[in-house]
């Protein structure tokens, strides 16, 4: 496809800038002004500062504050419209928001990026360098943190009423840096500096109980003898894409009840009696780093019960709010519950929110168990994010007893009746009984909080067309045959509101020439671009605009790394969470591979190749984070080895978020999605990558199977075994040695690692991870090698061609309309929730 320099020297770099604020339209003359006049307002007034001595930063804050200036007419507006034409709503409760830096999208949305971008440049400012100063608030570890913050997009960008809770942590996912070759974690202080779009609400707060016991008066139980934390919640406005609506997302943080225990001061015990505050304040402190792993600690049980308790005074104080005539009874009050609150678990992690809600209508409220069962079952629907054992949440029963003895309680009868329907259903089926139990009696006793969300829960859904029929035929098939009527599918999308309109501009503007601008709302007008397909101006329009992006991330491995890319090569891409199932391994042994067959033939063809490799690995997870290191090695050998040149390169993105991820995803190429069939419920990587154009290498798992049923199977590169394939292979036993056997360049490449040839400084250190891999191949990499190193043969082969392969790109954009988390949205507020938009007057008529 040709080869680029890398280097850009200051007038073309400021040439793209100007190009980028040109795309985004030229806006009035009065908005600049307007926008000039309330910086230096914020900055003089808000940041207590004068351009003399501001920083980047302080000019940050004033430019956040002059937008959050336009944000917060809407934003009441929107509440008051909630609360006057009294609407059902819909909360969404999650333990993960990964919301990456909020000043780009909400220009984007209010469409006050033009007007910024021109009053920064009068003011001899520049945009980006003031974009870079947010840091991401990655409150999440991944994919799930991040659908929810595309949801939460979605959500006001269609007008729906809803509010996202979660937890206000202190600290975010760790800050990963590359050491020696070995991964290092450093605190996520992301709030240092304070965060200008939130607002703290201490007229809220809200006590949250933990630890103590029960006792009965009479049929009421009181829980006695507790400890309390108090919740503090902190708002953040959520905009709608060009709409009025500014929807909330409320995160509580962890106060101590008290200033001071003065008994520690009446013995001179000071330091102790500022101990004691933190213990209470360390529930939101930090974000567990474990992504599709169970961890059972105490500390994350807490938060999440905290979150759901705090969360559910705070739904039923605004549900009593909104009633103009309390009834004389509970019941009667309650009665219409489920018509006005829906509340959506996102995985298990909210789950406490049950039993919770329980306690809550019967110990305090009064009402009687089965009329509170049925407000229960009408209220809350619960979304399945994996299938993988070692994600699914166990609770020690032990531990939920000590640290909520009450909830135990409660859940041991929600149990009781639940089996007592399992018997009804399946007499004298006591092997079912046993396996469907919330309960688990083997070893250990354990709560399974996911068959407790489906008892509880008026819908299930999965993620993905095959991760859903996965679920009602392994993990919950017994409960499947119990409630046929409550499973549903509701595949992930992606906003494009930030994974199009922001982070590609120049083919946002390319688009929005031939299709019109409603496509970012309307994500399947994009088919409208097929009859393009064949339009070889336009294709090297859409190739001219891609080599702008892989220049532009070329650029940032070049000031962050030191590394010079080849821009003309193949850039082949795989950023996700480090994990097994995801087989990053895989894609390294091909890596050696290639390496290998350049060392053997240094003057032969080939295609030039740089492949990226990005995630953090959970902290506990040491085969995690020996991956990251072996790739880091193998890197290093590669890029130094002249032999090599610039045919091949191999470059590890450190502390890949969300930011980076809007450099990565519209300069990829190939998207690498070959996560063993069956175990990757959904992924929106893929979807982020096919909508910026690059075309996807994958397993027919996930959303993998819906992109290509959309694109057409001549528009992906699929390779390896389907999930029955995987089941056929286990049951016949599966052995690694009888692949080996066949595959010279895969034994080839186990031995190197093996043998220490890439860290010959510890030649020993990964020999374990080899042999680890032939002794038990969990995730069939071994099984896959072969296919895959064939069907990137094949995308080698297509690569050579650029006009066949912007085709394919161009037909990947205009089969992504189906990947928008709008149309998931509209899924779920049509079949689950129940709700619908509202519109928000902001110069309502005068009463």
């Amino acid at each position: 496809m040709g080869c680029y320099s890398l280097s850009m020297t200051s007038e073309e770099s400021d040439f793209l800038r100007r190009k980028q604020i040109s795309l985004r339209g030229l806006p009035e003359i009065d908005s600049v002004k307007e926008v000039i006049n309330n910086f230096n307002r914020h900055l003089h007034y808000t940041c207590a500062k004068d351009r003399n001595v501001a920083t980047n930063k302080d000019f940050y804050f004033a430019l956040a504050n002059t937008i959050m200036d336009k944000l917060v007419g809407k934003w009441i507006r929107t509440q008051q419209s909630y609360h006057k034409q009294n609407v059902k709503r819909v909360y969404y409760l999650s333990l993960e928001f990964m919301m990456g830096r909020t000043l780009s999208n909400t220009m984007i949305n209010l469409m006050l990026e033009g007007a910024c971008d021109e009053a920064l440049y009068q003011l001899g400012l520049d945009i980006e360098e003031l974009e870079s100063e947010e840091p991401d608030a990655g409150l999440g570890n991944g994919g799930l943190g991040r659908l929810a913050a595309c949801f939460l997009d979605s959500l006001a960008t269609l007008g729906y009423p809803a509010y996202g809770y979660g937890i206000r942590y202190e600290h975010g996912l760790f800050n990963q840096a590359i050491i020696n070759c070995n991964q290092i974690e450093k605190p996520d202080s992301w709030l240092t500096y304070g965060n200008p779009w939130e607002k703290a609400r201490p007229e809220y707060t809200i006590p949250v109980k933990f630890y103590g016991r029960t006792q009965k008066h009479g049929d009421r139980v009181e829980w006695v003898d507790y400890k309390t934390v108090i919740a503090m919640p902190y708002d953040t406005p959520i905009p709608g894409y060009k709409t009025n609506t500014v929807n909330t997302v409320r995160l509580w943080s962890a106060k101590s009840p008290k200033d001071f225990d003065l008994s520690y001061f009446n013995h001179g015990n000071y330091i102790e009696a500022v101990l004691d505050r933190n213990i209470a304040e360390n529930i939101s402190r930090v974000l567990y780093p474990n992504d599709n792993f169970f961890e059972g600690k105490e500390l994350r049980l807490k938060q999440e019960y905290f979150m759901v308790a705090a969360t559910l005074v705070d739904i039923i104080r605004r549900f009593k709010v909104n009633k103009t005539v309390i009834p004389d009874s509970k019941e009667e009050l309650y009665s219409d519950f489920p018509d006005k609150v829906a509340i959506q678990l996102n995985d298990t992690h909210p789950s406490l929110a049950v039993p919770e809600l329980m306690r809550i209508l019967v110990d305090e409220e009064g009402l009687t168990w089965d009329l509170a069962w049925k407000v229960c079952k009408g209220t809350f629907a619960y979304t399945n994010h994996t299938i993988l054992p070692e994600a699914l949440e166990r609770w020690p029963v032990s531990m939920i007893e000590h640290v909520l003895p009450r909830h135990l309680e409660i859940i041991y009868l929600i149990n009781h009746f639940h089996l007592e329907e399992v018997r009804a259903k399946f007499p004298g089926d006591h092997e079912k009984i046993r396996n469907m139990s919330i309960i688990e009696e083997t070893g250990e006793k354990r709560i399974n909080m996911a068959y407790l969300s489906v008892v509880s829960c008026h819908t299930v859904n999965g993620v993905a067309a095959i991760h859903s029929g996965l679920l009602v035929t392994s993990l919950f098939k017994d409960f499947f045959e119990l409630y046929p009527g409550k499973f549903q599918n509701k595949t992930n999308g992606i906003t494009p509101r930030r994974w199009l309109v922001l982070c590609n501009p120049s083919l946002s503007h390319l688009i929005t020439e031939k299709i019109g601008d409603e496509w970012p709302t309307q994500l399947h007008q994009l088919q409208n671009l097929k009859e393009f397909v064949n339009d070889k101006t336009f294709l090297q329009q859409v190739f001219k605009t891609k080599q702008e992006n892989k220049r532009r991330l070329a650029q940032y491995v070049a000031d962050t790394y030191g590394i010079t890319l080849n821009v003309g090569s193949m850039f082949d891409i795989q950023v996700k969470r480090i994990h097994e199932y995801k087989r990053q391994t895989l894609n390294l042994l091909h890596v050696i591979t290639l390496y290998n067959r350049i060392k053997s033939n240094p003057n032969g063809e080939f295609v030039p190749r740089t492949v990226f490799f990005g995630g953090k690995a959970a902290p506990g997870y040491q085969t995690a984070k020996e991956t990251v290191s072996l790739i880091c090695h193998v890197a290093n050998v590669i890029n130094n080895d002249p032999v090599i040149g610039d045919k091949l390169k191999v470059v590890f993105l450190t502390n890949y978020r969300c930011s980076l991820a809007e450099i990565i995803m519209p300069a990829a190429d190939l998207s690498e999605q070959i996560s063993l069939a069956g175990t990757e419920a959904s992924g929106t990587g893929n979807m982020k990558f096919m909508l910026n154009g690059a075309l996807t290498i994958g397993t027919l798992d996930g959303a993998n199977v819906e992109m290509a049923e959309e694109m057409g199977m001549e528009n992906i590169f699929i390779f390896g075994m389907k999930v029955e394939d995987v089941s056929r292979l286990w049951a016949d036993g599966y052995d690694t040695r009888r692949y080996l056997a066949r595959l010279p360049e895969l034994q080839l490449a186990l031995s190197q690692i093996r043998a220490g040839l890439f860290n010959p400084a510890e030649p020993h250190k990964f020999s374990d991870f080899s042999d680890n891999l032939i002794a038990n191949d969990r995730f069939c990499v071994i099984a896959d090698y072969e296919s895959y190193v064939k069907c990137q043969e094949g995308v080698s082969e297509l690569y050579m061609d650029w006009i066949k392969w912007t085709e394919k790109c161009l037909v990947n954009i205009a089969s992504s309309g189906k990947f928008s988390s709008d149309r998931t949205i509209r899924e779920y507020a049509d079949e689950i929730w129940d709700i619908k938009p509202v519109h928000v007057d902001l110069n309502p008529p005068k009463e």
